[in-house]
């Protein structure tokens, strides 16, 4: 009888234990538990204040993260003096514009578009591939009869300036990333203001949390200035510009994106999260991966990331000074200059 009632026990428990993992399952799916807070939006770059400012007129207003941090980015992607991001981005040594974008959900939902065209808000096709079609990435002319055929228009997004520019690399044709040239470009103003302002800009990347606690993230950019053709970045990678897990929070990365490919970045300091590490600390500790990888190269290169919380902490870090992060909360608005290791 004794043998028996601890069969029938075990059993139970037993059965209990795997409604248990089955409901913990149809969790990790998608289905995750609403949690009210404060909704928080972070970019990178002073140019993300601008871009915080619009996603905040959904967050403020009980938004969803994903459109708030789509129509953020938009507002870079759309300014012609933003030569790294959508419009005016300068070309490729070919002389010709091409984007990078991608954007995630709290539900592990991804888009991406690689090598796209004439269309100047590549997040917004990236969303499209997302929700409508099966795929998580479509490249070059394939993304841009999707865009088309979904009623994006086709335009010239090589301003006169960035031809200019082009031209003017065509008498050297020298290809070296420098480190931090955003800054040498950057004069400030006679009250000084940190580097990272309208001269100083890269790739941005954009992660929000909303009222109901959930998170999403864009990432968008016209990639390296006269880059091979066909070259793509970090930007677009999911896990590697950009990583969303709505049970830990979100990152992104700037900066040059080979070295963040090769570590996977954003996905690795979501992971360093989820083992307890804040999120500056789990930036630092990225950045570290990268030293560690190859230590002469690390001093050549910049790499920032930036990172948030489901408590809404966040952070960032970078390989080298003069990397920044933009701010937005309901309580504070600012600009922030992120530690670095050199």
């Amino acid at each position: 009888m004794s043998t028996r009632r601890k069969f029938l026990q075990t059993s139970f428990l037993g059965s209990l234990g795997l409604f248990a993992g089955k409901k913990m399952m149809a969790q990790s799916a998608g289905s995750y538990p609403t949690i009210k807070n404060e909704p928080i939006v972070l970019s990178t770059w002073d140019f993300g204040k601008a871009a915080n400012a619009e996603a905040w007129t959904i967050l403020g207003k009980g938004g969803r993260a994903l459109d708030a941090v789509e129509a953020g980015v938009k507002i870079p992607e759309a300014d012609p003096n933003n030569q790294s991001v959508g419009y005016g981005g300068l070309p490729d040594r070919d002389g010709r514009v091409t984007l990078d974008a991608c954007i995630m959900d709290e539900f592990y939902n991804c888009g991406s578009v690689m090598c796209l065209e004439h269309v100047k808000h590549p997040i917004s096709v990236a969303r499209l591939v997302m929700e409508k079609t099966p795929h998580v990435i479509l490249t070059g002319d394939g993304a841009l009869q999707f865009a088309l055929a979904n009623g994006f228009q086709k335009e010239n997004l090589l301003t006169p300036e960035s031809e200019k520019a082009w031209k003017e690399w065509l008498k050297t044709s020298k290809y070296e990333p420098i480190i931090n040239i955003e800054n040498k470009l950057h004069k400030p103003a006679p009250g000084g203001e940190m580097p990272g302002g309208p001269n100083n800009h890269d790739t941005i990347g954009m992660i929000a949390m909303d009222a109901n606690g959930n998170c999403s993230g864009a990432c968008t950019t016209s990639g390296m200035a006269f880059k091979m053709r066909g070259r793509v970045g970090d930007s677009p990678v999911i896990g590697a510009g950009l990583y969303v897990d709505n049970e830990i929070g979100a990152a992104t990365a700037t900066g040059v994106g080979e070295e963040v490919i090769r570590i996977v970045g954003s996905h690795l300091v979501v992971e360093l999260m989820r083992q307890g590490l804040a999120p500056e600390a789990a930036c630092k500790k990225a950045v570290e991966r990268i030293i560690r990888r190859n230590p002469a190269k690390a001093k050549t290169v910049q790499i920032g990331f930036i990172a948030l919380n489901k408590k809404g902490q966040y952070g960032g870090y970078a390989l080298q000074k003069g990397f920044t992060y933009a701010v937005k909360t309901g309580k504070e608005e600012k600009l922030v200059q992120a530690k670095s290791i050199y």
